[in-house]
């Protein structure tokens, strides 16, 4: 039996009619992290005693014949930006090299709740800025499918360990599109939630305003079943809230949708391979009968430079406290300040101190109008022009990337073109909305995404239509 291909549900069938044992399900997906993870570095940490350990707890539950919790012995991956107790998490930074989580996020808590088992911390881009894998402090994650090329970013082990057959599921963190790119380009499934349907407790912040929790998952089914374990109200998140019937009318079925196609999404900046893979799926919905019609999204192109004032903004106050003091490592000098620019200097990676002194930079006198708060009031209209369009139409599809899958180092040298990676994915975080990837094409060895967006709360509608995608076009 293949193990790495089974999906949640088939593990804990296959437990319940004790095909095979929780311990050998660990002791499987260990063994295949020991033998891949050489060359594709997705894991910072493996979790491979405590995972053992829950693995037996696991098997003495079905001996004993005990029901078992939805997520028994199923091996989740978990970004390292994301707290679980009494374990390292570095955010993928050498400034956080020796932190231990003290409490579990409120996810991680949901997830052992339901039985999961956490095998490991992933690999990601610095505090989660990047869109490649290539800016983390604990070396390049590479892809998969080909390991001459980036897997993207920030959640890219999260991404690669899913796609490697490493762990069943993950979580990671999407800020612009950090869980959507990498599961594009991984050939997963990868969610973004509505902002506020999952807690952002135990997450260490990057921008606090756009930052959601997400799975990624093999098929849409398991995305549904893992986002349905840690979506909800939290006290401890202000910004959280429940997520259920009260929030819209009867769901449609999947024939009685309306999808709608941007205009800007054949335009300046997308690939032309990108865009033929984006036809070929219309055709294919078109052919079931799902209605297409065209909608407008015209501040699109805005998103991008509306993005890096916004975020870089939120980082330089966020990442304030890591100072040498507060928290993390510290490289002492003569005076308190000597303090402060050695640890910072010495520890933070070329990407973070840049957006750090943009941030810096767009909030100090004389630049705040001009900058940031222009930015605001450009986000505003992206997100009028999300609900207009919403008006017509029940799901928004648009590429997950503008662009193919891009080599290691193609474009680590020229940021504008890794922020440009960004363009079709960030609008959904500036606006709140939840979106999907699926995969939809190929570019050789290499997968090409494409994403639904649904208005906020709607995810019930997106997990059908992506499923319905899944199973019945792709």
């Amino acid at each position: 039996m293949d193990l790495y291909s089974l999906t949640i549900k088939k593990i804990v069938q296959g437990l319940t009619d004790k095909e095979f044992s929780c311990k050998e399900i660990i002791d499987g997906f260990l063994d295949n992290i020991a033998q891949k993870d050489k060359t594709i570095n997705a894991f910072i940490t493996v979790l491979d005693k405590e995972a053992v350990k829950q693995a037996k707890a696991v098997d003495k539950i079905i001996a004993g014949g005990e029901e078992l919790p939805s997520l028994a012995g199923i091996p989740i991956a978990i970004k390292d930006n994301i707290l679980v107790k009494g374990q390292r998490a570095t955010a993928g930074s050498k400034i956080l090299d020796n932190y231990i989580a003290p409490y579990d996020a409120t996810v991680i808590r949901k997830l052992k709740q339901a039985g999961a088992i956490i095998i490991g911390k992933t690999n990601m881009d610095e505090f989660a800025m990047g869109a490649s894998g290539e800016y983390s402090a604990y070396g390049v994650t590479k892809n998969p499918s080909d390991l001459d090329y980036a897997p993207g970013g920030s959640s890219s082990g999260s991404a690669a360990a899913v796609a490697a057959g490493m762990s069943v599921g993950a979580l990671g963190s999407d800020t612009a599109g950090s869980v959507r790119q990498p599961a594009s380009i991984c050939g997963i499934v990868g969610m973004k939630p509505t902002y506020g349907a999952v807690s952002r407790y135990g997450l260490i912040a990057m921008a606090s305003s756009l930052d959601q929790i997400g799975p990624l998952s093999k098929n849409v089914e398991d995305s549904k079943i893992l986002f349905d374990i840690i979506k909800g109200r939290d006290k401890m998140d202000s910004t959280s809230c429940e997520i259920g019937e009260e929030f819209g009318v009867k769901s449609k079925e999947v024939t009685e949708l309306v999808i709608g196609l941007p205009e800007e999404c054949s335009g300046k900046g997308i690939q032309k391979e990108v865009i033929e893979v984006l036809q070929e799926s219309v055709k294919k919905l078109t052919d079931k009968g799902i209605k297409i019609e065209t909608v407008k999204l015209p501040h699109l192109n805005y998103g991008v430079p509306c993005y890096y004032i916004i975020t870089p903004a939120e980082v330089s106050s966020n990442l304030a406290r890591y100072d040498g003091i507060r928290y993390g490592k510290s490289k002492s000098g003569d005076e308190l300040l000597d303090t402060y620019l050695n640890s910072r200097g010495e520890y933070f990676g070329n990407e973070v101190r840049r957006r750090i002194m943009l941030g810096t930079y767009v909030l100090s006198s004389g630049y705040y109008d001009a900058y940031y708060l222009r930015a605001q009031k450009v986000r505003t209209k992206i997100v009028e022009d999300f609900k207009k369009a919403f008006e017509k139409v029940d799901i928004i599809l648009a590429p997950t990337l503008p662009t193919l899958p891009f080599k290691l180092g193609e474009k680590t040298n020229d940021p504008l073109s890794m922020y440009m990676a960004d363009l079709l994915t960030v609008p959904a975080n500036l606006a709140g909305l939840p979106a999907i990837s699926v995969p939809a094409g190929k570019s050789g060895k290499l997968s090409i995404g494409i994403q639904f967006f649904a208005p906020h709360f709607k995810e019930d509608l997106l997990f059908k239509i992506a499923n319905f995608f899944e199973n019945e076009i792709h």
